[in-house]
């Protein structure tokens, strides 16, 4: 009686574990098809100003919601047409996107640019100035789920969208690698914000 409950035992161990395998099998199994469906979906998901300005299908970097002392701010999304290289980024094209989850005035923005650049790598009075006057030009005020998409072209300098329709470029290539350093520089204020941005990035 002894060797059959034994046996019993045993044989239902071994169907637990067979169990257990089969679902692990199969969590792995789902979460490779999800990982690919995300993979898919990266262009289609993409607004018209990412894919207009991307050659190729462009494809998700990472993204993350900004928020600041509990304020929800934006959602950032980076994109790019091809395998994204974190240390240079500065010499590859992309796109940031930011979704605004409140209003904010463009001046205000401009504003707060200045200071994220400047306690990053101090400037000058002149850039100070000069730099804050095109910003305040170039950015739009912006109201809740309106979005702002920045495209970036090494050794050419930025264009500025808002809800898809080219509001002005900057050609200062020096502002525009100071303005997308301010999401992508190790120097950002906001680490979390960049390593979630960089996330999907090739090893």
């Amino acid at each position: 009686m002894t060797t059959r409950r034994a046996a019993l035992v045993q044989t239902m161990r071994a169907a637990l574990v067979c169990s257990a395998v089969g679902l692990a099998s199969a969590a792995h199994a789902n979460l490779q098809e999800k990982a690919k469906s995300s993979a898919n979906a990266d262009s289609s998901a993409a607004s018209d100003s990412v894919r207009a300005s991307l050659r190729g299908a462009p494809r998700l970097v990472g993204q993350h919601r900004f928020t600041y002392w509990g304020f929800e701010v934006y959602d950032a999304s980076l994109w790019s047409s091809t395998a994204f290289v974190p240390e240079d980024w500065a010499r590859q094209r992309l796109v940031l996107e930011l979704r605004y989850l409140r209003d904010f005035k463009g001046a205000d923005i401009a504003q707060r640019s200045i200071d994220e650049m400047h306690g990053q790598r101090a400037l000058t009075a002149t850039q100070k100035q000069t730099w804050l006057a095109t910003l305040v030009r170039l950015i739009p005020n912006v109201r809740n789920g309106e979005r702002l998409s920045g495209v970036y072209s090494p050794d050419k300098g930025m264009q500025l969208l808002h809800q898809d329709r080219l509001v002005g470029e900057v050609t200062d290539v020096e502002l525009a690698q100071r303005f997308f350093g301010i999401w992508l520089a190790p120097e950002t204020s906001q680490r979390q914000l960049r390593q979630q941005l960089l996330a999907g990035a090739q090893p």
